[in-house]
């Protein structure tokens, strides 16, 4: 039996929703889309810097939950065994779960290191600061696709 949420929705339907949601957070908010700054809400609220969740945080659980929900409703586990989730865990072989889960955890950790320092994540910068016209988002935007077109070069040359 064939379940239509196993298929994606058209680049075209994303992109529009996407675009959508930018020109809310202008209109209503006046505020750039980003997920960086729905997981500083998290920092801030456990920290006690922050007296309630802000909308970037629920905001950051819609994204998380909705792709949850989304994939529960396909009728597929969430994780699994036998599952290769990108080449990292098939170049560590069925053994390597830890050592991936370590790997993917200190990539995080610079990941959000480096989206702190550029004051947004590549969600940010490329959709809210580059829509405003901002020109470090252009550095940073340009700098982030810069950075992924050369590691996937390079991934593909290694692998």
């Amino acid at each position: 039996m064939h379940n239509a949420l196993l298929d994606r929705p058209a680049w075209y339907v994303v992109g529009a929703f996407l675009g959508l949601i930018v020109i809310a957070a202008f209109a209503l908010l006046n505020e750039r889309v980003g997920v960086v700054g729905g997981f500083s809400d998290f920092v801030e609220r456990a920290t006690g810097r922050r007296p309630a969740l802000g909308w970037k945080a629920w905001f950051a659980i819609g994204i998380v939950g909705g792709a949850l929900v989304f994939r529960l409703l396909a009728g597929g586990a969430t994780v699994g065994h036998g599952h290769h989730f990108s080449w990292l865990t098939r170049a560590l072989g069925s053994g390597g779960g830890l050592a991936a889960g370590a790997i993917l955890l200190v990539a995080g950790v610079l990941i959000g290191f480096g989206a702190k320092t550029a004051s947004g994540c590549t969600s940010g910068n490329g959709l809210g600061g580059c829509s405003a016209g901002s020109p470090a988002s252009f550095v940073a935007t340009g700098t982030f696709m810069a950075v992924a077109i050369a590691v996937s070069f390079l991934l593909r040359a290694v692998t």
